[in-house]
């Protein structure tokens, strides 16, 4: 397990598209969430120790998030033959075990990890209604063994800000957790 941090994708840029299949094959697109005014894109997976720290209390903010009419999607763009604990038919189980009612999808070929510049498992982006990117970073500043509650206020800060037609406050800070397992040859240029 190596522990990196967010790249910190430059805010205001688009959404990168993606039409991902979730773990029983039903396709999601960017396009699905059209008309909500936030969209949260969320990459994760099933056996990360940074995720299962934060798994419950995610899916209870995202459960609030996406009553208020948030678009929210996760994404697991791990390589699933050299980490099976990650593979499709463990995705539904790990889904159903924290409340995850997003769309859980599977980035196979890993291109849109790679459009996003994601770096870390749990690594988040919010865009607003025009589908720019107001936020990137961490769920908050909890971490495995750091004893500061898990409340995702960061993530819960940045949408609201958003619902309310607020700017999001510019101090952001990183998410933290493992490396996104990438494919051998499919590393980034940026990785490592």
């Amino acid at each position: 397990m190596a522990r990196v941090t967010s790249t910190m994708l430059e805010l205001g840029t688009p959404a990168p598209p993606f039409d991902l299949p979730d773990a029983h094959g039903k396709s999601h697109t960017l396009a699905d969430g059209h008309d909500a005014s936030a969209l949260v894109v969320m990459f994760i997976c099933n056996h990360c120790p940074f995720v299962l720290h934060i798994g419950r209390e995610l899916g209870i903010v995202t459960q609030r998030m996406m009553a208020k009419g948030v678009a929210v999607v996760g994404i697991n763009a791990n390589d699933t033959d050299a980490y099976p604990d990650d593979a499709a038919e463990h995705m539904a189980p790990t889904a159903r075990r924290f409340g995850w009612d997003f769309p859980y999808l599977l980035d196979t070929d890993q291109s849109v990890a790679h459009a996003y510049r994601a770096a870390c498992t749990p690594d988040f982006f919010v865009f607003d209604g025009q589908r720019r990117l107001v936020y990137r970073g961490q769920f908050d500043g909890s971490r495995p063994g750091n004893d500061v509650p898990v409340t995702g206020a960061d993530l819960h800060r940045a949408v609201n800000a958003v619902l309310s037609g607020e700017p999001v406050a510019s101090d952001q800070h990183p998410s933290m957790g493992c490396n996104i397992k990438w494919r051998p040859g499919n590393e980034p240029d940026w990785f490592g």
